[in-house]
């Protein structure tokens, strides 16, 4: 089966997150628990994540993924902000195990002078501090890679899992990988980063793949997300992408845009006609 989804809202409450996903033939997905502009988690009622839980059982195929708050920085080398940062993820990961989502996707974020090594030991001494509940996975996710943000190479996802007692995964993101160097623009060219990320990280690892094309050149470290075959990685390569024998079980979350009259139900759609 096909695991394709976007990431939808929580409006009125996070069990609408189920009815949104249907409306666009998802049948996976991605949610932010609260506004990812703030530190502020709020509260998911008992009715709610009741209604979240058997929605989801009686109607998707899985898996939810959690995404952390913009805010959360693992890397940063203020502590304060790596305090407020933790404790953002503990309660990223409690709301999964209420809700029965099995990932929390997290950026590293930004070492800003820590340096790449001090950047990966923070990330993962902020990791190793959370209580993880049995069933919740936390995932690291590929960056972009401008300025001194981590995880724009698959080393940085390597050292993070080495260096965590942590279970850990990975959740790549397309556009993040193709504005940091890793070529998918050609059927040749994703079954070589394929085979460099299994090299380097190992296929294991991965648990989920947002899957966005990219306005932007290979390597220029820009995160624009373009509908699926529009951007520079194209059909041919998102083709290959969702059908390699080593990513196609992989759940698929969309994170594309809503522009020129085409929103994630197009892109759903699309990622189906791509499909082999």
């Amino acid at each position: 089966m096909l695991k394709i989804g976007a990431h939808v809202s929580i409006a009125g409450g996070v069990d609408n997150a189920v009815e949104r996903q249907l409306e666009i033939d998802g049948n996976c997905g991605q949610v932010f628990t609260h506004s990812p502009q703030v530190w502020d988690h709020g509260e998911i009622t008992d009715e709610e994540a009741t209604q979240f839980r058997e929605g989801t059982d009686e109607a998707l195929a899985g898996p939810w993924v959690i995404h952390s708050s913009y805010l959360v920085n693992l890397c940063t080398p203020k502590e304060d902000l790596r305090a407020k940062s933790r404790d953002s993820m503990q309660q990223e990961v409690d709301a999964a195990a209420t809700l029965d989502i099995d990932y929390v996707n997290v950026h590293l974020g930004a070492h800003t002078g820590a340096g790449v090594e001090g950047g990966i030991e923070n990330a993962a001494g902020v990791i190793d501090s959370l209580d993880v509940p049995d069933d919740v996975t936390v995932l690291v996710e590929s960056d972009a890679g401008s300025g001194t943000k981590l995880g724009g190479q698959f080393e940085h996802l390597a050292s993070v899992i080495d260096q965590t007692d942590e279970e850990i995964g990975v959740c790549l993101d397309t556009a993040h990988m193709f504005a940091a160097g890793y070529d998918l623009s050609t059927p040749e060219a994703v079954d070589e980063t394929v085979a460099e990320f299994d090299d380097v990280v190992g296929t294991e690892y991965l648990h989920c793949i947002h899957l966005n094309d990219s306005k932007h050149a290979c390597g220029t470290n820009k995160d624009e997300h373009a509908h699926i075959g529009d951007g520079h990685i194209g059909d041919d390569g998102m083709a290959r992408i969702i059908n390699h024998p080593e990513w196609r079980d992989q759940p698929f979350v969309l994170e594309t845009p809503t522009e020129d009259g085409r929103s994630f139900a197009w892109n759903v759609e699309h990622v189906r006609e791509l499909r082999e």
